[in-house]
């Protein structure tokens, strides 16, 4: 055209769609686009605007028209604009070139979507690839057996799962007949059971009685009418290890049925889809896999005593690989105690992950054992080193234990970052806890710390990936963390969210395990401890003082057997060790009856034949009228203790 929109030249698309003729104005091909001219020559750029425009044959469009100024030597013989008008195919000549459908369906569509690894999307993807491009309505459909592994292979036809469904009417019939997601097995003899037996391409042409037969084969009446004088094409999708399933293209009467060019075109769309599916699918099952792993090898739910709130996050450093070697524990302990503990092992992936899970047996055995956190450490620096004879492997680890009656942590690490303590109204701040080396690499001892907590402190323990990665320092890491428990924020959840905020879109950061509790003692009035004489009057004196305190808690139903209890365990007390005797009672989830003396020798069930032998004999009644019983060490001896369920 010229500056003023007179057309001087087209091509025989525009005479066939618009018939246009030489000396027409723009504006009588296109209605109103000659504002947009004059701002795209004044501009000197480009301009694309959507225009109304109504064909000879009587159809309105909606056109979209890209405006080009033209000027050089270019724009000689008065040409000043080159305007390209896009309008709907159509229906009639919308399959017809197969050049078209061919990059369409293959080069335009096609490799946009083929970088997303999640089978859902990428289903929906290539359906939405194939209608409008290759078919009216398209379906995908997977066998089971190749979503889930454990699926048996079945006799007969096998069970498929329509992943993705579209259809360009809009009609939700299709929907209805055909539900995305369903599981369905094919009638045999049916055009989709020789698909699945053969392996190649089926062509079918349903007239009334073919598509009514299938309708009635399926028991779904709706299928007849949606498929009468349809031309339905099956592609059989193929990968490395056989057939994964089919696409299903239907085109209506209205439009040009399936021919030998769409087969081709069509087997050509299914192959490279079938590289794509086949690494999603590989992927999913190798996320899958990863996860049920870390699941596995993660506490599902922490536990605790009851006065301490404990919540939890683990957060994988990689999309790809969602397993590493980070871990948190909160183990209840005897006596109204629990163990908190946050471990790292180097690396990331299965092996670190693996080696994560020993660490993580091993700690539940030693918290059994009851031994306190730095002997703890060193059985699993022991464990770490037996490892790494043949792997080399190390861990960081922090271990807390917080006693619910006294109010005391002890805290010991190994190599690990410093625990972060918020008190009440107080700033937070770092423990100083005394150093050690990480577990499996050092000889050096871990030693632990022990002190008082006011009711009411925040506990946290996490790992190196919280608070550093490779753009920004550990020390601004750490500063930021101990400025979000500043705020004094009380609901744990909003804290641990804190904690985590601007580490979710963190690209380099590494594996991420917290553990936040709110530490709180026991109420008063729920526990009480006595002092006892080392001599035997002291085990009637128990006798009195157990019934009159569970009298006072409403527990009567346990006093003959706590009486019971306790007179073994004080009886045990008075006859090996000398000195002080402390009788202590708990009423937390349980009844929990503890005797404390001077000795730190281990009692001992008695094993023997000798029928005569006396030692051991008490702990048999203890194991038997307890739910659970143990000893541990304390700083001055042991503690002997039994629980028993609250009524």
């Amino acid at each position: 055209m010229d500056s003023s929109g007179k057309v001087l030249q087209f091509d025989r698309n525009a005479a066939a769609v618009l018939e246009v003729e030489p000396g027409d104005r723009l504006d009588d091909v296109v209605s109103g686009a000659l504002g947009p001219l004059r701002e795209a020559l004044r501009g000197g750029r480009e301009r694309t605007v959507m225009l109304p425009l109504e064909t000879p044959s009587g159809a309105a469009h909606d056109a979209v028209v890209t405006l080009h100024p033209l000027s050089g030597a270019a724009a000689g013989g008065g040409v000043a604009v080159l305007a390209v008008v896009r309008v709907p195919v159509p229906h009639a000549e919308r399959f017809v070139d197969p050049a078209v459908v061919r990059r369409a369906l293959l080069d335009d569509a096609l490799p946009r979507i083929g970088s997303t690894l999640d089978l859902d999307l990428l289903s929906r993807g290539l359906i939405e690839v194939a209608v409008p491009h290759l078919c009216n309505t398209g379906a995908l459909l997977l066998l089971e057996s190749a979503l889930d592994p454990e699926e048996p292979p079945a006799a007969g036809v096998p069970p498929m799962r329509r992943m993705a469904l579209a259809a360009d009417d809009g009609d939700s019939a299709w929907d209805a007949a055909f539900p995305t997601g369903e599981n369905v097995v094919y009638p045999e003899g049916s055009p989709y059971a020789r698909c699945l037996a053969t392996g190649e391409p089926v062509l079918v042409a349903l007239d009334g009685e073919r598509a009514a037969e299938l309708a009635e084969a399926w028991r779904r009446p709706p299928v007849a009418e949606l498929l009468k004088g349809a031309s339905m094409l099956l592609l059989p999708i193929t990968a490395e290890g056989g057939l994964l399933g089919f696409f299903v293209c239907v085109r209506t009467p209205a439009y040009r049925p399936f021919d030998a060019y769409d087969v081709e075109i069509g087997m050509d769309f299914a192959n490279r889809s079938a590289i794509f599916l086949e690494s999603a699918r590989r992927y999913g099952r190798e996320r899958a896999t990863a996860l049920t792993l870390q699941r596995s090898l993660l506490p599902t739910g922490l536990s605790a005593p009851a006065p301490i709130e404990v919540r939890h996050r683990y957060l994988p450093g990689s999309k790809l690989v969602e397993v590493g070697g980070d871990w948190y524990e909160s183990i209840p302990l005897p006596g109204a105690r629990v163990a908190l503990i946050v471990g790292d092992v180097a690396g990331h992936g299965v092996k670190a992950a693996v080696t994560m899970g020993r660490l993580r047996t091993a700690i539940h055995t030693l918290a059994g054992l009851d031994l306190p956190p730095a002997e703890a450490l060193e059985r699993l620096d022991s464990l770490m080193r037996t490892l790494g004879e043949r792997e080399p492997h190390f861990a960081t680890c922090a271990y807390v234990v917080y006693d619910a009656v006294s109010g005391r942590c002890e805290v010991a690490s190994a190599g690990h970052l410093p625990p972060l303590l918020a008190p009440p109204g107080g700033p937070a701040a770092y423990l100083d806890v005394p150093p050690a080396p990480p577990l499996g690499v050092g000889d050096g001892p871990v030693a632990s710390r022990e002190f008082a907590v006011e009711d009411g402190t925040l506990l946290f323990l996490y790992t190196d990936g919280l608070v550093e990665n490779r753009a920004r320092d550990i020390d601004d890491g750490l500063a930021r963390l101990r400025g979000v428990f500043d705020r004094g924020e009380p609901d744990l959840d909003e804290l641990c969210r804190a904690a985590l905020d601007g580490v979710y879109d963190d690209r380099q950061r590494d594996d991420i395990a917290m553990l936040l509790a709110r530490l709180h003692r026991i109420p008063a009035d729920d526990h009480v401890s006595f002092d006892l004489p080392a001599e035997p009057a002291a085990v009637r004196r128990a006798r009195g003082l157990i019934r009159d305190r569970l009298r006072r808690w409403g527990l009567d139903a346990l006093a003959d057997t706590t009486v019971l209890l306790a007179s073994e365990l004080v009886t045990n007390a008075i006859r090996h060790a000398d000195g002080r005797i402390v009788l202590r009672l708990i009423r937390d989830e349980g009844l929990v009856c503890e005797v404390l003396d001077s000795s730190d020798g281990r009692p001992r069930v008695h094993m023997g034949d000798d029928a005569f032998a006396e030692d051991g004999r008490g702990l048999h009644i203890v194991g038997r009228l307890s739910r659970r019983w143990g000893v541990r060490r304390t700083q001055g001896g042991k503690a002997v203790w039994c629980e028993q369920p609250l009524p």
